[in-house]
C-alpha cells in the first residue's frame, strides 16, 4: 500500500476488519481497504509533525492520533474529517493512544513522562497529567475489563494504574533489565508465569496483572536456560550455564530454594524436564550426559547416563513416564529406562547432522525428531526402527518438532522460515509451507485444542496459523524488539505468552493477537 511520503509509525485495524488506519512520519493518516488495499479516505491532515500512533475506537467510528507535534486528534473514520482536537497539554511527543474498552475514554503516553486520559467525546482532559515515570512513557495499554492502565517506560518499569482515578496502582514493576529472558514457563493453574534469563535469575508473574508475584530468585551464578513448573505446581525448577540445577518453593509465596543447586554436571544445563507422576527431574547437559534427580530431595537417583558423543540438546519423557528420549549434537537419538538409567534402545542413528528437538506422540507409540541436516525422522519408541522418513521439504535446519494433541499431525519449525504440518502416520506433507517469518522459526507450538499453531521467530514476530488449513490467523505479533525464543499456551488456551532475547515477556490474547499484559520487565 503506497501513498505515504515518510516512515509509516502505526497501523491499526478497525474493530469489524474492514479498514486499515495508518499513520506516517509525513504527518498524515490514511484510511485503506483492508480486502484490496485501495486508499479510501485521506490523506488526514491537521498534525504539523510525525504521526507516531493511531487507533479505532471500539464502535469503528472514529480514529485518535497521537504526534511529535505533541498533540493528538480525534477523527471520524468514514469521512477523515477532524472531530475533536487537537487536544493539547503534553509537553514532547505523544508516544502511544489507546481507547478504553467502552469507549469513553482515550489515554495518551508521551515523551514528556507523563500519561493523560481524556473524554473521548468532548476532547477533555480527565484525568492528568499521571507522574512517576522518570523516562519516555513509550506505551499504554487498558487491561480487558478497562479498570487498569499499563504503561511502559525507558526508565525499565511498568506501571499499573487505576482508570478510574488514576492513582498508581501496582508498581513500579523493575528489576534487572540487561539480560535476555530464556524460557518462560505457565503454572498448571495458568494462574503465573515464571521466566528465567542471562541475568542469572528466576522471576515470576502475575499472569492476569503482569505483576511480579515472586522474585527475582537468585541462587544461580550464571544464565538460567530452562525453567518449568512441577505437575502439581508447588515447585519450580531451573537450569542453568553455572551447571546446576534448583528447585525452588512456588507454594508458600516465599520462592525459597527448597533444593540445590544440584551439582554433577560439568557444562552448561539445557535442558530440564519433569517426570509426568512429577517424583523425578531429568536433565541434560553440554557435558554430553543426562542425570535423574529426585524432584524431592535432588538426590542423583540415576546417572550420569552416558553414551552420547557430543552435548545433549533435548531430553524429554515418554507420555507414561518409563521412557527418556534424548537428542544429540552426535546426530543420534536414546532411549533410557527412566527408573534405572540403562539403556534401552539406540542409538537411534539415520540423522547426518545435529538433532536439535525429539518429541514423543500423545500415545507414546512414536519419537519425532529434527535435524540441523534439514529433515525430520519418524522413529518407533519400543524399538528405535526407522518408521517414516527422512521427511524432506525444509531448505535449512530444523529447529523444533511437536505432535499435534491427537497424534495425527507433526510441525515442524526451521531456519529456512517456514512451518510445515505432516501426516504422522504417513510422513507425507500435509500443509506447507506456511510462509510469512523473515528469519528463522524458534519455536512452535499446538493451542490444547489442535485448532491453532503458534510460531516465534528470530523476525521478532509471533504468528498463530490455522492447524488445518495452515491460514495465517492472527499476526504478526509485533512488540519484542529481538528475538523470540519461546512460546507457549496457557493451559485454558486463552493466552499464550512469549519470551525474547529483548528481555522482556508479553501475554497476548490468543483469539485476537491483543497484548493482553506487557512488556514484563524484570530481567
Amino acid at each position: 500500500l503506497q501513498g505515504h511520503t515518510s516512515a509509516v509509525n502505526s497501523v491499526a485495524y478497525s474493530p469489524d476488519g474492514r479498514r486499515i488506519s495508518s499513520g506516517s512520519a509525513d504527518k498524515t493518516i490514511r484510511i485503506w481497504d483492508a480486502e484490496t488495499g485501495v486508499l479510501v479516505v485521506g490523506p488526514l491532515q491537521g498534525h504539523t509533525d510525525s504521526v507516531t500512533s493511531v487507533a479505532y475506537s471500539p464502535d469503528g467510528r472514529r480514529i485518535t492520533s497521537g504526534s511529535q507535534d505533541n498533540t493528538i486528534c480525534i477523527w471520524d473514520a468514514e469521512t477523515g474529517a477532524l472531530v475533536v482536537g487537537p487536544l493539547q497539554g503534553h509537553t514532547d511527543c505523544v508516544t502511544s493512544v489507546v481507547y478504553s474498552p467502552d469507549g469513553c475514554r482515550i489515554t495518551s503516553g508521551s515523551n514528556d513522562e507523563t500519561i493523560r486520559i481524556w473524554d473521548a467525546e468532548t476532547g477533555a482532559l480527565v484525568i492528568g497529567p499521571l507522574q512517576g515515570h522518570t523516562f519516555h512513557v513509550t506505551s499504554v495499554v487498558y487491561s480487558p475489563d478497562g479498570r487498569r492502565i499499563s504503561s511502559g517506560s525507558w526508565d525499565q518499569t511498568i506501571r499499573i494504574w487505576g482508570a478510574e482515578t488514576g492513582a498508581l496502582v501496582v508498581g513500579p514493576l523493575q528489576g534487572h533489565t540487561d539480560y535476555r529472558v530464556n524460557s518462560v514457563a505457565y503454572s498448571p493453574d495458568g494462574r503465573h508465569i515464571a521466566s528465567g534469563s542471562e541475568d542469572s535469575t528466576i522471576c515470576i508473574w502475575d499472569a492476569e496483572t503482569g505483576a511480579l508475584a515472586l522474585g527475582p530468585l537468585q541462587g544461580h551464578a550464571y544464565s538460567v536456560t530452562s525453567v518449568l513448573y512441577s505437575p502439581d505446581g508447588r515447585r519450580i525448577t531451573s537450569g542453568s550455564e553455572d551447571n546446576t540445577i534448583c528447585i525452588w518453593d512456588a507454594e508458600t509465596g516465599t520462592g525459597a530454594l527448597v533444593v540445590g543447586p544440584l551439582q554433577g554436571h560439568t557444562d552448561y544445563v539445557t535442558s530440564v524436564v519433569y517426570s509426568p507422576d512429577g517424583r523425578r527431574i531429568t536433565s541434560g547437559s553440554e557435558d554430553k550426559t543426562i542425570r535423574i534427580w529426585d524432584a524431592e530431595t535432588g538426590a542423583l537417583v540415576v546417572g550420569p547416563l552416558q553414551g552420547h558423543t557430543d552435548y545433549v540438546t533435548s531430553v524429554v519423557y515418554s507420555p507414561d513416564g518409563r521412557r527418556i528420549t534424548s537428542g544429540s549434537h552426535d546426530k543420534t537419538i536414546r532411549i533410557w529406562d527412566a527408573e534405572t538409567g540403562a539403556l534401552v534402545v539406540g542409538p537411534l542413528q539415520g540423522h547426518t547432522s545435529a538433532v536439535n528437538s525429539v518429541a514423543y506422540s500423545p500415545d507414546g507409540r512414536r519419537i519425532s525428531s529434527g535435524s540441523e541436516d534439514k529433515t525430520i525422522r519418524i522413529w518407533d519408541a519400543e524399538t528405535g526402527a526407522l518408521v517414516v522418513g527422512p521427511l524432506q521439504g525444509h531448505t535449512d535446519s530444523v529447529t523444533s518438532v511437536v505432535y499435534s494433541p491427537d497424534g495425527r499431525r507433526i510441525t515442524s519449525g526451521s531456519q529456512d522460515k517456514t512451518i510445515r504440518i505432516w501426516d504422522a502416520e504417513t510422513g507425507a506433507l500435509v500443509v506447507g509451507p506456511l510462509q510469512g517469518h523473515t528469519d528463522s522459526v524458534t519455536s512452535v507450538v499446538y493451542s490444547p485444542d489442535g485448532r491453532r499453531i503458534t510460531s516465534g521467530s528470530n523476525d521478532k514476530t509471533i504468528r498463530i496459523w490455522d492447524a488445518e488449513t495452515g491460514a495465517l490467523v492472527v499476526g504478526p505479533l509485533q512488540g519484542h524488539t529481538d528475538y523470540v525464543t519461546s512460546v507457549v499456551y496457557s493451559p485454558d488456551g486463552r493466552r499464550i505468552t512469549s519470551g525474547s532475547w529483548d528481555k522482556t515477556i508479553r501475554i497476548w490474547d490468543a483469539e485476537t493477537g491483543a497484548l493482553v499484559v506487557g512488556p514484563l520487565q524484570g530481567h
